[in-house]
């Protein structure tokens, strides 16, 4: 158990009185009913099996943020990366601001945020590999990095960017609530270090002595509807209408006189020029999300059409079943599925424990889509392998991994779409994400097929105008979708109208490009759908519709990743400060340790920075860095 010193302060102590029953959200504050059998257990904190005796062990606890009392003196940081041993990269508590008002009239509101231990967390939800638990003990949501292989979907779906994926480990750590303190009666490390006492702990929904407030909501806190997080907060001093972030998220909090509430608006302020930015869209982090999404939709697409049209007798598409076309568009098929199964695996932070990813079937959209995609591709290779014998019985075979490819295929897909409907990131949760992945799922596996068709001119060429037709389907219903998400994001005000802020501005030249090609290609895929790809200028025609496409999917897809703002506290000082990240990478301050940047590590093996980190890096570090590489 935790040690309690002979000299312990009495403000380290938790102190809980006038305990509610409820929490504002109508949950229980009690977690169980007592003879329960979750009461008297041990968490075996440090393997000590002996039960905490906190008379409140089995209530929901949080956090309680006095902004009027906060320095912004960071000391709560310190004290957590201390007690917790956090890498020099990471930090589990931050304390970042908002600011109004001009000189003489300036105002700044400081906002330490942790893990929020919700009542309902996502992060648990979400993760494939089922490393979050929460405990019936103070109602803490525990991670355990041993379990997590590094996807980092709980740091997408976290409202207030709690889990920190580390790029040197590959795995996701986060606040542990002190439950080794709390056992001992003592307060969380942050809160005992807190100098101006704006920081406290207990008993949910209980107010501080010497404390007027526990409102749920302070200017730049993200919406608590999504997770119901357990912190509340007192600000009682008069804000400005209009609170800025000084990070490079181009938001700012406007005060709705109606709901008495400050809201997210679009902050302008990276000016209306249109940029490239060409090499930071195309070389992101998610770059492996681009390459396996787009290979998977095109790779079903294509699967669908070869295998419903033999068994349905669509007499437009017989040609498919001929060998000379069947045989180039199986390969392809498999070639461009592995490729992207492969970068998907690869972006793990621990590749080699992919298997993991199935832990969570009951609640993780992710598990349900890496079954689905894997399901699909064993049927595919099933179907690749078999097809071709003329015996009755692997012909059976044939066609029964072929139906399980198609129907796990839509199912992967479905989860696919379902797994980028995050309430904490608004330019994804909109039906436009469904009708971009159909529509590429369509075009892109129409010229998957056309292509193969290519190779077998001219016994491919009545399939190749119903090909074409299906393609300039996929690219209108794309289009469309496009259209209506653009008008949507900008009426929504909020991250998401930041985000579209964004794809007009600092990504407004490719943006602009990857609309005119999408136009460009409805209208060549259009053409052919009357003229065919017969003679010189078809196969011209066909070539430059691929080129196209393949670009605009690229950029398309990319802008995707690249531009979601998601729902997060005010960047800090240094700390999950985006403008200050960049700006440190670009000039080498991410050299120096100690302003707590890292150069990415999480894709490849990078020699050279892993020469200079463990020249600058303690002991504990390198041991670090080894067991990495061993990883990957």
């Amino acid at each position: 158990m935790f040690e309690v010193r002979n000299d312990e302060p009495k403000y380290a102590f938790l102190n809980p009185k006038n305990i509610s029953e409820k929490s504002r959200y109508g949950q229980s504050i009690e977690l169980t009913e007592p003879g329960s059998a979750l009461r008297n257990q041990s968490l075996k904190i440090n393997n000590d099996a002996s039960i905490g005796y906190n008379p409140n062990r089995y209530k929901q606890h949080g956090f309680y943020f006095n902004a009027d009392n906060c320095i912004g003196c960071h000391a709560c940081e310190s004290a957590c990366s201390e007690k917790n041993e956090v890498p020099i990269h990471l930090a589990y508590r931050s304390v970042g601001f908002v600011e109004g008002g001009t000189y003489p009239d300036y105002q700044r509101i400081n906002i330490s945020m942790a893990c929020n231990h919700c009542e309902d967390p996502v992060c648990l939800k979400g993760c494939p590999t089922r490393a979050y638990t929460k405990f019936a003990e103070y109602g803490a949501v525990l991670q355990d990095p041993d379990i997590c292989f590094g996807c980092g979907y709980c740091t997408w779906v976290c409202p207030y960017n709690a889990p920190q994926l580390d790029p040197v480990k590959g795995e996701v750590s986060k606040c542990n609530m002190c439950v080794d303190r709390l056992e001992v009666n003592l307060k969380p490390a942050c809160v005992a270090a807190c100098l101006g006492n704006a920081l406290d702990f207990g008993v949910i929904e209980t107010i501080p002595e010497g404390r007027v407030q526990a409102k749920a909501e302070i200017p730049g806190f993200p919406t608590t509807d999504i997770t119901h997080p357990n912190i509340r907060f007192q600000q009682t001093r008069t804000t400005h209408r209009e609170m800025t972030r000084t990070d490079a998220m181009p938001l700012k909090y406007h005060k709705d006189d109606r709901e008495g509430k400050f809201k997210p608006v679009v902050d302008p302020k990276q000016g209306s020029e249109k940029h490239w930015n060409l090499r930071q869209l195309l070389t992101s982090h998610e770059s492996a999300h681009v390459i396996f999404t787009l290979s998977t939709q095109a790779t079903v697409g294509a699967f669908m059409m070869l295998t419903l049209s033999g068994w349905f007798g669509i007499d437009a598409l017989a040609p498919l079943q001929n060998v000379s076309i069947k045989l180039p568009l199986t390969v392809l098929m498999v070639l461009i599925s592995t490729f992207g199964l492969f970068k998907l695996n690869m972006h793990l932070g621990k590749p080699h424990r992919f298997y993991r990813g199935f832990n969570n079937l009951r609640l993780s959209p992710v598990s349900r889509e890496i079954a689905g995609v894997s399901l699909f591709y064993s049927g595919l290779l099933g179907y690749a392998a078999l097809s071709w014998f003329d015996n009755g019985l692997l012909q059976f075979f044939a066609q029964a991994s072929a139906l399980v490819a198609v129907l796990s295929g839509a199912a992967g897909l479905f989860y696919m779409y379902k797994l980028y409907r995050i309430p904490a990131r608004p330019f994804w949760n909109h039906w436009q994400t469904g009708s971009s992945f159909a529509g590429s799922m369509l075009s892109l596996g129409s010229l998957m097929v056309a292509v193969a068709g290519l190779f077998a001119l001219p016994e491919s060429a009545a399939a190749l105008p119903v090909l074409f037709a299906a393609m300039a389907a996929g690219l209108a219903l794309e289009g469309a979708g496009l259209a209506v998400h653009a008008r949507d994001m900008q009426a929504l005000g909020n991250e998401g109208a930041a985000s579209h802020y964004r794809q007009v501005t600092l990504y407004g030249k490719p943006y602009l490009l990857r609309n005119v090609l999408l136009g460009l290609n409805m209208l060549l895929a259009g053409g052919l759908v009357m003229t065919g790809a017969a003679g010189a200028a078809g196969i011209v025609s066909v070539t430059v519709l691929t080129l196209t496409m393949l670009t605009a999917s690229a950029l398309g897809r990319s802008l995707f990743f690249v531009l979601v703002i998601p729902t997060t506290m005010p960047g800090a000082f240094f700390w999950k400060n985006s403008g200050f990240v960049d700006h440190a990478r670009a000039t080498g301050l991410a050299d120096k340790p100690q302003h707590g940047v890292v150069y990415e590590r999480h894709h490849a093996f990078d020699l050279k920075a892993l020469i200079r980190t463990i020249r600058e890096s303690s002991l504990r570090d390198m041991f670090a860095h080894v067991k990495w590489i061993f990883g990957k």
